[in-house]
């Protein structure tokens, strides 16, 4: 079928979405936003007041305002920002533990040699790849490296592994060779490796959304976690039926970061943020129904 609908200008927007129902009563506001966010962008944000049932399509519930659905837009936005804070954190981390643990255990060039890896034309594309990244960079300790050292060609683990982008660093750390070398990243966040794993691939995605300013709160993911069965006290939290919904990434954010930082507040923050905010069903992000109550967010009043 050949794409027909014209463009609209935006006070043919707001006729429109009155037209279907949403109560605007200040159409100067409306049309300040939508000339700032887009009409576009904020259709992913009323599609949960669309009338299912009416028959007619993309109409309205009754009650639907245009700052319910801007709410739920501002609401998606703290929470990319604070999604994104705590993803920062755990790559710097899973970076630092990536080049600690196997530069000391095999030497600072180690990963230039294919037989610490599973697939042999993987690694050289990845190795293709981040020489590329090394000659674009203009960090200091790389043009330092390249100034001083002719000697590899490339700098050791621990300043190669800085340029690395997440997913390729997640890749690298895929194309270990052995399940031990794995472990050895892995054991210190109390998981196994492939569950590191996983959810380190998990993440990029997530990123890439957050780094993008895509919709994040209810949104269907097709690129998802293993769910773990051990520590049974970070499983208990997870919500198995809801494996698709960004619920179980939060819970997993949020044991990370008190692992690599007790006393943490962004378990706090994210409670308050989801607590704090109208319309908000946390169900909607895949969070258990007793979510509130789960021992996440119980955070030292000091460390608030």
């Amino acid at each position: 079928m050949k794409f027909k609908k014209p463009p609209l200008t935006i006070d043919d927007q707001i006729q429109l979405l009155r037209q279907r129902g949403m109560d605007i009563p200040d159409p100067d506001r409306a049309r300040r936003y939508l000339s700032h966010i887009s009409y576009f962008r904020l259709r992913g944000y009323w599609i949960p007041f669309e009338n299912k049932e009416n028959g007619k399509d993309h109409h309205f519930m009754d009650g639907t305002t245009f700052d319910a659905v801007l709410n739920l837009y501002i609401f998606d936005r703290k929470f990319r920002l604070l999604m994104l804070e705590a993803i920062e954190r755990i790559e710097i981390s899973f970076r630092a533990h990536f080049a600690n643990e196997l530069g000391v255990a095999y030497g600072s060039h180690f990963y230039l040699d294919p037989n610490y890896f599973y697939r042999a034309d993987l690694h050289e594309n990845l190795l293709n790849s981040l020489g590329s990244e090394i000659n674009r960079s203009t960090e200091l300790f790389i043009e330092h490296y390249n100034k001083t050292y002719d000697d590899p060609a490339l700098p050791p683990i621990w300043a190669s592994a800085e340029v690395m982008s997440f997913g390729q660093l997640s890749l690298w750390y895929k194309n270990l060779k052995t399940r031990h070398d794995k472990n050895r990243i892995a054991i210190p966040y109390g998981i196994d490796e492939s569950l590191l794993r996983s959810f380190m691939h998990h993440l990029t995605f997530i990123r890439n959304i957050t780094a993008h300013h895509g919709r994040l709160w209810n949104r269907r993911m097709t690129i998802t976690m293993r769910m773990p069965r051990k520590p049974k006290a970070l499983a208990a939290m997870l919500n198995p039926d809801a494996t698709r919904y960004v619920g179980n990434t939060v819970i997993m954010l949020g044991y990370f970061l008190q692992l690599i930082s007790p006393g943490t507040s962004w378990p706090h923050r994210m409670h308050q943020l989801i607590t704090n905010s109208p319309g908000i069903r946390p169900t909607a992000m895949g969070l258990q129904k007793n979510w509130q109550h789960l021992p996440l967010w119980k955070v030292p009043d000091g460390n608030r």
